[in-house]
């Protein structure tokens, strides 16, 4: 249950049924759950809706209008959600990268911590994305590599999207917001990540450096591999508990 009682548009002054509807009339009527109220983040918006506006026209200005190709903009955003265990961030962006060709291989990927990107803008943006969710900065080589292929506009634009999903991500686990009934949980299957260890900027995460600790800005923090647990445990996870009913 949501920590924010659910405001109905009828409970709301005119700036936030202005903001109501146009929520709305972007994500149709599945915007508004079994309760009368919004779901996702857009419920805690229409508390302040001076505020919500302006995230709305944010999101949609990150989403659309920037020179990012729109799989990447997926892959960052899927990396700061599973960062950050935002269920709702996760069911809500998983299918939309699916329909904008991203394989269901490489979604899991994201959420594991494996990193088997077919091109160089994934893997990179995909490294940017965990270095800002993980320490908040980019190592000197991975901004130099990133830089070359996305130019100035690009990582502003990245720095943007990434710090934008990450304030999404804070409001849906801050107030508790639930995944739509019926719905499943992946994040939580996420084993914890151990603490990172450095690898050469430009290489994947599974080349690494031999366990060295070093504070060379040409090397780039990730997640180390998970350790094998002594005793095995057999779960059943499905992956995409997704249909064409879903929220975008």
């Amino acid at each position: 249950m949501s920590r924010l009682p659910y405001l109905r548009r009828d409970d709301l002054d005119g700036r936030g049924r202005e903001l109501w509807d146009s929520i709305v009339a972007a994500r149709g009527e599945d915007a508004v759950n079994d309760e009368g109220g919004l779901v996702g983040p857009f419920n805690a918006w229409v508390y302040a809706p001076e505020l919500g506006q302006l995230i709305a026209k944010l999101g949609m200005v990150l989403r659309s209008a920037t020179s990012l190709d729109r799989r990447l903009v997926d892959i960052a955003i899927l990396t700061v959600g599973a960062r950050w265990k935002a269920e709702y961030e996760w069911w809500a962006h998983a299918r939309m990268a699916r329909e904008h060709g991203i394989p269901a291989a490489a979604i899991e990927a994201i959420r594991s911590g494996d990193f088997p990107f077919a091109t160089d803008g994934e893997r990179l943006v995909h490294t940017v994305a965990l270095r800002l969710a993980t320490t908040g900065r980019i190592d000197e080589g991975t901004y130099a590599e990133a830089r070359r292929l996305l130019g100035d506009r690009g990582m502003v634009e990245l720095v943007a999207l990434c710090g934008y999903y990450a304030m999404v991500s804070f409001t849906l686990n801050a107030f508790e917001v639930p995944l739509p009934p019926g719905r499943l949980a992946h994040l939580a299957l996420q084993p914890a990540r151990p603490r990172p260890g450095p690898v050469r900027a430009g290489v994947t995460g599974r080349q690494r450096s031999g366990g060295r600790h070093s504070d060379r800005p040409e090397e780039s923090l990730v997640p180390t591999a998970v350790p094998r647990a002594t005793s095995r445990v057999t779960v059943t996870v499905h992956l995409f508990d997704l249909d064409d009913s879903d929220v975008s």
